[in-house]
């Protein structure tokens, strides 16, 4: 290890309980909020955990001056961190961009209690490990440690998904600055997110990145690489993996209006629930027969699933008006979003049902929910996959970052306690979503300066004809855990992460 690597490893274990702290009272504190906001902690209700981290990054040091961090409009919090005794021209500093999102799906808390027992709780953790259900607690995530670790575990809402990647990135941020006179900022400049509504909207931060922050921006705000901290652990292979791709995803909807009539005389009306539901077992046909599903070699297989309805009745004893359902559609390369919807468009119980005069739509909807700015995204429900090539810098530098620093950062007791923990980088892809499926241009709408700096930083162009950064990820917390009841993140795997993040930036400079 070099002296600033040695530094960067010993930091990271020295402000592992400062990382661990922070974690847990921002998993905490929405149950402050409660009784005012139930939603608190949700997607487009991040406010009090956002105005906390805010304060965490000024007053631990993870930035320059307080205001160097900040929100955008749309809700983001945003860091900013420069040498400024630095005199690398800014035009040729690699420019680093960290994200990870602040909101978490619903806290569930009395399914943690109901299923798990009174000793562990979604906001508080575990309170006493004697009333919990261990047999539960494994049925419900599959892979749990031996109770003697647990005091190295932090449980609750958003331990796994994803707030340990935000304060991640805070400590990270915060040990740069202090090791800045060793290199650790030279040559780079840091912008770092911690987005909103990640959960609901995915990718929403980032698209208003791309949107409305980078075109016609100066080269220095231009990434030229491009980090997730959303965890990246399998608890079937390793922990802390690096991963450099995903499968996209998009929300297809199929409403089927009828005509509702008294429940006593059928044959008045026309039914929606009926005939959706012909349409949905049409559907599941087609999905087992592969019919428009693709396969890729790294991402892997599209899949389709339902995954929502909505019915309007006027009572259960009637005909009903509406039937609304959606589908979750995950999709690979070479899988376009149009087609996707034209293949059940294309369905002839769809034809059938509108021969019978029931109007049929399928389409792809819109979020427009406001966010806890108040800012409106009003975007279609498409968030596309991506994949950066093994060979790409960003990945080396990033393999040559974990076995320099974070490989050594990981000690004989950390492995012994928790075997996932390897010394030899896993390199791998995602399985679910990472605010990744937002990072994109569309090449039609960048200006010729834009499309110049893009191509000098190594953005690709993929064949639907938008650009993306080089992207990547690390992250504590095992995917298999995320949105489940127990959920937790292993704080020797946060002490891995932080000290990656740390290097990764001055690693990438010297490339």
């Amino acid at each position: 290890m070099s002296e600033l690597e040695l530094k960067i490893s010993e930091l990271a274990t020295k402000y592992l309980p400062l990382a661990s702290e922070i974690l847990k009272e921002a998993i905490r504190l929405p149950a402050d909020h409660m009784d005012t906001d139930p939603f608190c902690g949700e997607s487009n209700h991040e406010g009090p955990r956002m105005e906390y981290l805010k304060e965490s990054i000024i007053k631990h040091g993870a930035v320059f001056k307080p205001e160097d961090v900040f929100f955008d409009e749309y809700g983001n919090i945003v860091w900013y961190v420069e040498d400024p005794e630095d005199k690398t021209p800014k035009e040729q500093k690699k420019v680093v961009y960290f994200d990870g999102h602040c909101d978490t799906v619903k806290a569930l808390r009395s399914e943690w209690h109901n299923k798990l027992g009174k000793g562990v709780d979604c906001f508080n953790g575990v309170t006493n490990p004697d009333e919990v259900s261990i047999e539960a607690l494994k049925e419900t995530l599959g892979y749990v440690p031996p109770k003697e670790e647990w005091n190295n575990l932090i449980f609750g809402r958003g331990s796994a998904d994803q707030l340990a990647g935000v304060i991640s990135q805070i400590i990270a941020t915060k040990i740069m600055i202090e090791l800045r006179s060793m290199g650790a900022l030279k040559g780079v400049i840091i912008r770092s997110y911690g987005t909103a509504a990640e959960e609901d909207n995915d990718g929403a931060g980032p698209m208003y990145v791309h949107k409305h922050v980078l075109p016609n921006a100066p080269v220095e705000m231009y990434p030229d690489a491009y980090i997730f901290t959303e965890g990246t652990g399998d608890y079937t292979r390793s922990a802390c993996g690096i991963y450099r791709g995903q499968r996209g995803r998009m929300q297809i909807e199929v409403s089927v209006i009828g005509r509702s009539c008294h429940g006593s005389m059928p044959d008045r009306g026309l039914n929606p629930l009926e005939w959706g539901a012909k349409i949905l077992v049409a559907c599941t046909e087609q999905v087992e027969n592969g019919v428009g599903i693709k396969d890729h070699d790294f991402l892997g297989r599209g899949t389709r699933t339902a995954s929502w309805a909505t019915l309007d009745s006027p009572s259960d004893c009637a005909v009903p008006e509406q039937f609304v359902f959606r589908f979750d559609r995950r999709i690979t390369y070479g899988e376009d979003p149009a087609q996707c919807v034209s293949i059940i468009e294309e369905l002839p119980v769809i034809a059938e049902a509108r021969k019978a005069g029931l109007t049929v739509k399928v389409s792809i909807p819109r979020y427009n929910n406001a966010s806890w700015t108040g800012y409106y995204p009003n975007n279609d429900a498409v968030y596309l996959c991506w994949e950066t090539p093994e060979e790409h810098p960003t990945i080396q530098a990033a393999v040559k970052t974990y076995e320099k620093v974070t490989a050594k950062t990981i000690t004989d007791e950390d492995i012994t306690a928790n075997p996932l923990l390897k010394r030899e980088p896993y390199v791998g892809r995602w399985i679910f979503s990472t605010d990744g499926v937002g990072c994109y241009r569309k090449a039609d709408e960048c200006s010729d300066a834009d499309t110049a700096i893009m191509k000098a930083k190594g953005w690709q162009l993929d064949a639907a004809g938008f650009w993306h950064p080089p992207m990547l990820g690390l992250g504590a917390g095992h995917e298999q855990h995320t949105h489940r009841i127990g959920e937790f993140c292993c704080t020797r795997e946060l002490k891995a992460a932080i000290s990656w993040m740390a290097r990764y930036p001055s690693q990438l400079a010297e490339l």
